[in-house]
């Protein structure tokens, strides 16, 4: 086994050949979501390299009839049904702060909107705030917002809402219950190594580091087992495929065989929460250079851009590209790590290849006769 082997079995395991979006959802199990539309969402750009005919907006409309929740996994994202069964119920926990019962005055807010969204049956964070009016709190940023909504919020978390569709982007909650947990022990281990194999599908080949910290990360999907995840760590240690190479320990999922990945001939602007790159240190070992996301870093410090999107050209990463809509039209502006673009003739027809897939991607659907 060699590095060069790892790196095209990166560039490779989840860039299956494109489907449906239930397929694409189901092959991978979860997406990452996140709000910055620089040019699309990064749950659209994620998708609409493995979604046959995906445009922008589609996992959003579509989602009402997908087997598919939003829910916190590693992240906050999309998963299907399946993984979500995996992780719920979820007992009164904070997401950010380990372990803490509500206090009673909470527990009471709690059932008086839950009876609310029952009632109505679906319910927009406007419309219960102007039922019960909580004002507002401190949220994870550092800033101000709604008391109801944080309260929708942790009662999403915990499993008592679900998110039944958006609205302009907006979250609309609806009731929802989860099957009890029955099993013991060896059914506890069994769900949290079914969610381990979810990251590994995700994210291999990942190398000792990042094993520990992707198992560390499910103590957001099953905080309840937070105390259960070093022995999960140990026991995907054991049961995975692996290989020492260059003096690091890799992992990969059983029955794979990263030799055998061979590369595709297509040039690829991936999200920056795409699986290939999303693991930064991954990147580094596998490709060589520093990739940063630079959102939230001051103009001034920039190194790639507001949104860089990385370059995969084959099975190399090779640079970046920053890209917006202008006036309805894509402007692309790359950069290279090796200071210019590959000069062979291949590279430019699949690079512009790429640019008209993302042209039609940010279009608007198709209207069928």
């Amino acid at each position: 086994m060699k590095l060069a082997d790892l790196r095209r079995f990166a560039a490779s395991f989840t860039l299956f050949p494109p489907t449906t979006l239930a397929g694409a959802l189901d092959e991978l199990g979860f997406v990452q979501a996140d709000p910055i539309r620089a040019p699309a969402r990064a749950q659209d750009l994620v998708l609409r390299q493995r979604v046959a005919g995906y445009r922008a907006g589609d996992l959003e409309r579509l989602y009402p009839m997908l087997d598919v929740a939003e829910d916190f996994f590693v992240n906050y994202g999309f998963v299907t049904r399946r993984v979500q069964g995996l992780m719920h119920p979820r007992p009164s926990v904070s997401v950010w702060r380990g372990a803490a019962a509500w206090p009673a005055e909470r527990k009471r807010r709690a059932r008086q909107l839950l009876a609310f969204v029952r009632s109505v049956g679906e319910a927009h964070p406007r419309d219960v705030d102007a039922r019960f009016s909580h004002g507002s709190v401190t949220n994870y940023w550092g800033g101000t917002s709604s008391a109801t909504t944080h309260l929708l919020d942790a009662m999403h978390y915990r499993g008592l809402l679900r998110v039944a569709r958006r609205e302009g982007g907006i979250r609309i909650y609806a009731v929802h219950e989860h099957a009890p947990f029955v099993g013991g022990a060896r059914e506890r281990a069994a769900r949290i190594d079914a969610l381990v194999d979810v990251v590994l599908r995700i994210y291999a080949p990942v190398h000792a580091p990042s094993l520990g910290y992707w198992v560390r990360r499910l103590r957001y999907g099953v905080p309840q087992w937070r105390e259960d995840l070093s022995a999960a760590l140990k026991r995907a240690k054991d049961r995975l495929a692996h290989a020492r190479v260059d003096g690091v320990d890799w992992f990969w999922p059983a029955g794979r065989d990263p030799a055998r990945s061979e590369p595709v001939e297509r040039v690829r602007l991936l999200a920056p929460f795409d699986p290939v790159v999303q693991d930064r240190a991954r990147f580094e070992l596998l490709w060589g250079w520093v990739y940063r996301f630079e959102a939230y870093t001051p103009q001034s410090k920039r190194k790639l851009g507001y949104y860089a999107l990385p370059v995969l050209w084959r099975d190399q990463v090779i640079g970046w590209a920053n890209a917006r809509l202008d006036e309805g039209k894509l402007d692309v502006q790359l950069g290279y790590v090796a200071g210019r673009r590959p000069r062979e003739k291949a590279f430019a027809r699949e690079l512009e290849a790429e640019i008209e897939r993302m042209r039609s991607f940010l279009g608007p659907r198709p209207v069928l006769a």
